[in-house]
């Protein structure tokens, strides 16, 4: 054991001798302290507290906490765009093959990088302050899917944002009894249990570092891009770890299914009525523990469930349309689905929560966000509103919000009939994408659900790039957003241009490296990256 903590301690300090190491830690100690702006911190505080017997809470500190943390974005971006590996399609820094050479360990990176977020406040987001909140009413015997926070006023609904104080949990059962549990072990604290909500995310966080690489292994995928896009990506370094974000937990546990369905089988031997039967010949079974995972994972929160259509399909292509071919994956797919939905029900009734969740799925719709159809939404809503057709204000949105929701499913429902035969992680990238992009409201932390998996998919250079960029424009958003909060606007939008002017510079000499006729050789060093 104390062989193993002395190794794993070489490699972080390995990974600190890198500058370029140095300099993403240094952007995500600016963010950390920029979150102690008033931009995400509740009135009550204690941080809040101190600032006012300081008088430290105008326009001066807004304006200080907006632009180091814009400073901390800018600076975490690059370094991400520096330890970028050589990708299989032969894109990428040469920078990045620059530092593979000093075996630096992706894990490593994640946790030097994450560190100053540990006892921050939680970073671009006031979900924490809910999960506290939500945990406090169960632990005094009111079930949170039947009334929101404000129901027991107090110090732990003062820190919940006033949109969410009177709305009932969306989240799955086992998410809200670990959130009272958290909120025990803390001692009832308000502000220290919304902190300690970090705990069950950075067991996410480890799952998906520990698990991401062996995935790519398995199915034939680039490891080292693999980990650096999944693992490294300054969105989930920000809202995984700084946020504390539950969907952390459940795309930990999504991933840990997709790695068990893709090991072998052990070789075990056993009689039944005579005949001795070889677990190997069996075919992969893996796939039925995958699917407990994934009701687990569903329990945390319920978008984990469109997994266990993908996970009997990792294990046995739908390779033709006959009969007996279908027939076989069609029971495969009932039964991984049984397991998962039944495992999520027997948590709903153990937790004695039930599945009142099912009453607050609109939740997370009552804020207007930049969800594709939200927004076509508002403008129809305009031209509704200029001709006096719709006096509640507010048909316009929930017709084309409909509308989207009909969409994505048909795009999966017809997804799940192409795509997923024969390469269901790229299913089930892209349908998480899909059901992201459609929701009526969207966050960066939604878009991880399918970004963490889609490497695993060994995508083409054209979606590498809309990938990357998709990550810049995310970064760009919770600038602004945090800008705007702090009344600094303008300082939100100076930096998202500065953000993109920064992307385009390392996509250009990424490509210009790819397009070079001496490339620097790909080194076992790579794969190094990888093995813890």
């Amino acid at each position: 054991m104390s062989d193993w903590l002395a190794a794993c301690w070489g490699d972080i300090v390995e990974a600190w001798r890198v500058r370029v190491v140095r300099r993403g830690v240094l952007g995500t100690g600016l963010i950390a302290i920029g979150s102690l702006s008033p931009a995400y911190l509740p009135r009550n505080s204690p941080w809040w507290q101190l600032f006012t017997d300081w008088d430290a809470t105008g326009t001066p500190v807004r304006l200080f906490g907006t632009t180091i943390t814009m400073a901390g974005l800018f600076l975490l971006l690059d370094a991400w765009f520096r330890l970028r590996p050589r990708s299989s399609s032969g894109h990428g820094s040469s920078i990045g093959d620059r530092y593979a050479a000093r075996h630096l360990r992706h894990w490593a990176i994640l946790a030097i990088w994450g560190a100053p977020f540990l006892f921050a406040p939680p970073i671009f987001s006031h979900d924490a302050y809910s999960y506290a909140a939500q945990g406090w009413l169960i632990h005094n015997g009111i079930n949170a899917y039947d009334a929101g926070p404000a129901v027991l006023p107090g110090a732990f609904a003062d820190q919940v944002s006033w949109v969410w104080r009177d709305t009932p949990a969306p989240y799955g059962p086992l998410s809200l009894q670990l959130q009272h549990l958290v909120v025990d072990i803390c001692r009832f604290h308000p502000y220290t249990a919304a902190v300690a909500m970090r705990v069950p995310a950075l067991i996410g966080v480890g799952l998906i570092g520990l698990l991401i690489p062996r995935i790519a292994r398995q199915r034939g995928a680039d490891p080292a891009f693999s980990a650096w896009f999944a693992t490294l990506n300054p969105v989930l370094v920000i809202d995984f770890v700084g946020g504390a974000h539950n969907d952390s937990l459940m795309m930990g546990l999504v991933v840990a299914a997709l790695w068990v369905t893709g090991l072998p089988m052990p070789r075990w031997r056993f009689r039944v009525l005579g005949r001795t039967i070889a677990t190997d010949r069996l075919g992969n079974l893996w796939w039925l523990v995958g699917a407990v995972l994934v009701g687990l994972g569903a329990a945390i929160k319920q978008p984990a469930i469109m997994t266990a259509y993908a996970l009997p399909l990792m294990a046995r292509p739908w390779l033709s349309w006959r009969s007996r071919d279908v027939a076989i994956t069609v029971g495969r797919v009932l039964l991984s689905a049984a397991i998962a939905i039944g495992t999520f029900s027997l948590v709903s009734v153990m937790t004695g929560l039930g599945f009142g969740w099912i009453n607050a799925v609109n939740v997370p719709g009552m804020v207007i966000t930049i969800a594709p159809f939200t927004v076509l939404g508002q403008g129809v809503q305009l031209v509704l509103d200029f001709f006096r057709l719709d006096p509640t204000g507010w048909a316009g949105v929930r017709a084309t919000r409909t509308v989207g929701v009909v969409l994505a499913g048909t795009a999966i429902g017809a997804m799940a009939l192409t795509i997923a035969r024969r390469r269901p992680l790229q299913f089930l990238a892209l349908g998480y994408l899909t059901a992201a992009l459609a929701l009526p409201a969207v966050r960066s932390w939604y878009i991880l659900w399918g970004g963490l998996l889609l490497p695993l998919s060994k995508p083409r250079g054209r979606t590498t790039s809309i990938a990357i960029w998709t990550t810049v424009v995310l970064l760009c958003y919770d600038g602004i957003n945090m800008a705007w909060r702090n009344d600094a606007l303008a300082l939100g939008f100076a930096a998202a241009a500065g953000i993109w002017w920064l992307a385009r510079t390392h996509q250009a000499a990424s490509e210009g490296a790819g397009d070079r006729r001496h490339r620097i050789p790909a080194t076992a060093a790579h794969i190094e990256l990888e093995k813890r």
